[in-house]
């Protein structure tokens, strides 16, 4: 597949300048087998020799890291629902960070809801629990994933009573249009022939322009060298043939690594095959050629909304009118042009 459009398929590699590349490669990652081991955050570090990110646990949740950086190339995110009795569930990252209580149907009423809700306390240790982790937060609700936002409660179709996990290894999403790409100046940012993108830390100046042309906040530069950092998805390891190292890692297939065509069709069948065991929740993430960014390179099997995972709804790739102003741009520098021309004619004549 070639260019057809900003919002059309293409394929990436080709778009890119390579004439025969191999079939493009991906990630799929179905969260519905994710045990938040970890291994995949461990097994990035190792290979990639990524730095530590200074341990400061966060105190509140068995999520350790917060969120995808430049010292985290992976993140596990622990999303801790519990239920109510009232059939609302607090479907919100921040449910256990000791907000008070609020208006009903907000995520402050329902985990004040869960703390007293009969049918939690059916499960030892399911209520002490949720006591513990509601008090434990008094500074304010604390969001595991994307910064500076949270998910109010909401009614679900199917008004749950349980407490629940859901897990999901975070990643950057290779995207077909990617702006981090687009926006950068020296060409430290590139795209392989596996349709991936890479960054280049010995051409990286430090700019910074890719951190905000991410539409999913993934990018990040590294303190102090300033240059900027995320996921190559093993690019080293592809050249030879080899997985990359976290899906090599993940226990449970949580990750799976292959091209990226043939991993559309397997999470199709997954998704259709939840659907039949009752999960109607089960939704892709990422696997439409179609959306904003063209489709990624990495996608997921959620049991939630996006938004419930700290992802965008509808990410859109934030470079789509560049073109457009561009020749604005142009225009208007033509019109100063020739305002200057016939200016000077004048003053000469």
């Amino acid at each position: 597949m070639g260019r057809n459009s900003l919002y059309g398929p293409i394929d990436p590699a080709i778009d890119a300048g390579y004439e025969a590349p191999p079939p493009r490669k991906g990630f799929f990652t179905d969260t519905s087998v994710c045990i938040g081991c970890k291994a995949c955050e461990v097994a990035c570090k190792e290979w990639n020799l990524v730095p530590d990110d200074g341990f400061n646990l966060l105190g509140q949740s068995y999520d350790n890291t917060g969120g995808l950086s430049a010292n985290s190339w992976r993140h596990v995110a622990f999303i801790e629902q519990p239920g109510a009795a009232s059939g609302r569930a607090t479907d919100s990252p921040g449910a256990f960070a000791g907000t008070p209580a609020g208006p009903p149907g907000t995520a402050e009423s329902n985990v004040a809801a869960a703390r007293t809700a009969p049918d939690l306390g059916t499960e030892p240790g399911i209520e002490p629990a949720v006591d513990a982790l509601a008090a434990a937060g008094t500074a304010g609700s604390q969001f595991l994933g994307m910064p500076m936002s949270d998910l109010p409660g909401r009614v679900l179709d199917a008004p749950r009573t349980d407490f629940r996990w859901l897990m999901m290894s975070n990643v950057c999403k290779h995207c077909t249009h990617a702006g981090c790409l687009d926006v950068c100046p020296t060409g430290a940012l590139f795209r392989t022939e596996f349709g991936t993108v890479v960054v280049q830390e010995d051409i990286c100046n430090g700019c910074g322009y890719c951190v905000p042309a991410c539409p999913y906040g993934v990018i990040d530069r590294r303190e102090p060298d300033g240059r900027a950092w995320k996921c190559t998805m093993c690019y080293d390891r592809l050249g030879d043939g080899l997985t990359p190292a976290c899906a090599k890692a993940c226990p449970t297939e949580s990750i799976q690594y292959g091209d990226l065509d043939e991993l559309r069709d397997r999470a199709a069948a997954r998704v259709a095959a939840l659907h039949d065991q009752g999960v109607e929740s089960a939704q892709l993430y990422g696997a439409e050629p179609g959306d904003g960014v063209g489709g990624d390179g990495a996608f997921f099997l959620l049991l939630d909304e996006p938004e419930v995972y700290g992802l965008p709804p509808d990410p859109v790739v934030t470079t789509k009118d560049l073109p457009a102003m561009w020749k604005q741009a142009g225009l208007a520098a033509l019109a100063m042009a020739a305002s200057t021309v016939v200016a000077f004619a004048g003053w000469r004549r």
